[in-house]
């Protein structure tokens, strides 16, 4: 039922005090023709309805988000409290810079922070999640090779397994996307070995990769990219693995893009906003976007970098999501984000040994936070696809891994447990998941009518896709 649904004439939650402002008469063409369509509910009907969409709704709060890629942990609670200060709460980004200097020695030291968890020179706070991030690097890669008069470089190479920001990213820059080709779950370097060559800007990727596993030869990888001119690039989708383990900038890496919504902890998804820092290697923090911060003696600045690309973002980036990240890190610690990996890889090889017994493992051993399994089997011999268990997941209350992807990967569930579960909920999970592949041989017509008990059933995606509702009508 909707907040409209609620609605009889003459019903009040609220009474507005009497008016102490002189009556004033507005001009006929300011006046409104028809009332406002306004729901008129009492306090109980407006708490009650909200309360009831809230239970409705799925969240980390509530329970697991093996969303593969997502990095869908709990967010804690201090950081929502540190980021509602009103120091950082009532502060206007138009205030000059000697009003505000805790909040951009804050900036300051969080990218000083980032810069040593990954590796990087120098580091941008401005884009506005992952994917901008991502942009904001290919437009770096661009403008680093126009300063150099190097104008022949229109390739980025992308592996065939990278997230599909990747190759969207370079396109949206002006680059010719070029697909790396796989073997046994990571970089063909021979394959790699001859696309390389002079029109290369960049080489894209991310370590571990989307299957889980870490590039094992990504020295080597390094090594060619910049014997060929190139510069390398990590999607830090994946961090959460490896964070106090290995910096991506020690892997060879020039450019990183950093999810604060994903490894550091912030609500991202329908409780956004995002964060995608990008940090950079010496030879390219002249290209970094304006406005940066600096320390300059006691005081802290804003500057413009000398060959920067220009502003990405309004303002200085999602500043609360900074807030945020920046007080999980000093809660953490060095040993608590290594911790954070240990746990993040620990709890994601224990789900798949407990899954592998019911689902194929295509790329099996170890893995690092994340892994993919595939229903092929359970499609040829059922009829029953990869979307039609993630359906009949839901009815058992909990939320589906991502499906479909990587594309390498026929009828694929990508998943990815987090740190922050604990052995019951992993246990619970793979229960659930075992008992749908069984119900998929048994029954398979209830999961492909599932889900039977959420509040919507399954929709036409591809017409809500197309002509997506976003307003009720009465």
């Amino acid at each position: 039922m909707t907040i409209f649904e609620r609605s009889k004439k003459g019903r009040k939650a609220y009474r507005l005090p009497e008016s102490d402002i002189p009556e004033y008469s507005l001009p006929n063409r300011f006046l409104r023709r028809t009332p406002p369509e306004l729901p008129e509910v009492s306090e109980p009907d407006v708490v009650r309805h909200y309360t009831d969409l809230a239970r409705k709704n799925y969240s980390v709060d509530r329970g697991i988000y093996p969303l593969g890629s997502c990095t869908m942990k709990y967010n804690p609670k201090l950081n929502e409290k540190v980021a509602n200060l009103e120091g950082f709460r009532e502060i206007h980004p138009y205030q000059p810079a000697e009003t505000v200097q805790g909040s951009l020695r804050l900036m300051y030291e969080l990218k000083e922070m980032l810069c040593e968890i990954t590796g990087m020179d120098d580091m941008t706070l401005q884009p506005a999640a992952g994917a901008h991030g991502e942009l904001t690097g290919m437009l770096i890669v661009r403008e680093y090779f126009k300063s150099k008069g190097d104008t022949g470089r229109k390739k980025v190479l992308v592996p065939d397994s990278a997230h599909g920001t990747n190759p969207a990213s370079a396109s949206m820059v002006g680059f010719e996307v070029v697909e790396i080709k796989s073997k046994n779950g990571m970089v063909d370097v021979e394959d790699l070995k001859k696309l390389l060559d002079e029109e290369v800007a960049a080489v894209m990727l991310t370590n571990p990769n989307t299957l889980g596993l870490f590039e094992k030869d990504i020295l080597k990888i390094a090594e060619m990219t910049h014997e060929c001119g190139a510069l390398l690039y990590y999607d830090g989708a994946n961090l959460n693995a490896i964070m106090g383990k290995v910096k991506p900038g020690d892997m060879g890496f020039d450019i990183v893009h950093l999810n604060l919504h994903k490894t550091f902890s912030t609500p991202h998804g329908m409780g956004g906003p995002g964060s995608g820092p990008v940090g950079v290697k010496k030879h390219l923090v002249d290209f970094l976007p304006f406005p940066q911060v600096r320390k300059n003696g006691e005081l802290y600045e804003l500057f413009v970098p000398e060959k920067t690309i220009g502003r990405v973002r309004s303002f200085f980036g999602n500043f609360p999501v900074l807030v945020k990240a920046y007080t999980y890190i000093l809660t953490m610690g060095r040993d608590g984000l290594e911790r954070v990996s240990e746990m993040a890889v620990l709890n994601a090889n224990y789900l798949k040994k407990k899954i592998e017994k019911f689902l194929e493992i295509p790329y099996n051993g170890f893995c690092m936070h994340e892994f993919v399994a595939s229903a092929e089997k359970v499609f040829r011999e059922t009829g029953v696809r990869t979307l039609d268990i993630a359906k009949r997941i839901l009815d058992f209350g909990v939320h589906p891994p991502t499906v479909y992807f990587p594309l390498i990967v026929l009828e694929a569930l990508m998943i990815e447990p987090t740190e922050t579960e604990n052995k019951e909920t992993l246990d619970k999970y793979a229960e659930i998941l075992e008992r749908v592949v069984k119900e998929a041989y048994e029954n398979p017509d209830v999961l492909k009518n599932a889900p039977h008990n959420t509040p919507v059933r399954r929709v036409d995606e591809v017409l809500a896709s197309k002509k997506p509702v976003f307003r009720w009508r009465g």
